[in-house]
């Protein structure tokens, strides 16, 4: 999560009016509270609204905060679906998409035969605006309004930097492997993402190229992988 005075700054860079709720810098697990920003609604006087938000979608009419099972988490949501399921289907169609501001975000290396988390940071520093859907529950037992959110993920096989992260299925060919993505938001399209219309934002959730991140990860793994294989060729010079 971005403290508040770079995510001030940072979306104060496009001339918007910011109003930021206060909160400590922490890093934000699934179910945790991070932070989204949101457009300003009617009698808020700005154009963004950062507010702490529980990550984690929270169906309408749920009676409790989180799915019961794993099988149905609803930390991120893929934007081919997005318009059927049931937990993401009003707030798409009512067009509160927001942006969760993040310095990095965190996905899994399985090629060395092991998992190595990659920090994925930007290149030049700024922080992550990544496309997410908000929405607000209220708690039935307490009346406490809850607001909450989702990452919106879309397809990244084949991209040379994305496509080297999670677990690859061995039954799938490298093609259909269906690995997932968050998107950026570039700053210039926060207003279209925020206020355009479906197809048009929907538009704008697609994989960032890769040299736009901070390669950092890659190159280590990278090293790894040189090495045990420079090493799998001296065992095999001394048979």
């Amino acid at each position: 999560m971005t403290d508040k005075g770079t995510a001030e700054r940072y979306l104060g860079s496009v001339g918007a009016s910011v109003d930021m709720e206060d909160y400590t810098q922490a890093t934000v697990g699934p179910f945790q509270h991070g932070l989204m920003v949101r457009p300003g609604q009617p009698g808020e006087a700005v154009q963004l609204v950062g507010r702490m938000g529980q990550w984690g979608m929270v169906r309408a009419g749920s009676a409790t905060r989180r799915p019961a099972s794993r099988a149905v988490l609803t930390n991120n949501a893929r934007i081919e679906g997005i318009a059927e399921r049931v937990t993401y289907r009003g707030p798409w169609m009512k067009g509160q998409r927001c942006l969760i501001l993040a310095d990095w975000y965190q996905e899994p290396n399985w090629e060395t035969g092991k998992n190595i988390w990659w920090r994925l940071r930007r290149a030049d520093g700024a922080p992550w605006a990544l496309a997410g859907l908000w929405s607000q529950w209220t708690d039935p037992q307490t009346g406490e309004l809850v607001p909450n959110f989702t990452m919106i993920t879309c397809n990244c096989d084949g991209h040379p930097l994305l496509g080297r992260l999670h677990k690859p299925d061995p039954k799938l060919p490298a093609d259909q492997q269906d690995k997932r993505a968050v998107a950026h938001i570039d700053p210039a399209d926060w207003h279209t993402w925020l206020h355009g219309p479906v197809a048009e934002a929907q538009a704008l959730v697609r994989p960032q190229a890769t040299e736009v991140f901070d390669l950092a990860d890659a190159d280590a793994t990278d090293a790894l992988l040189v090495a045990r294989e420079r090493g799998a060729g001296t065992q095999g010079s001394l048979l």
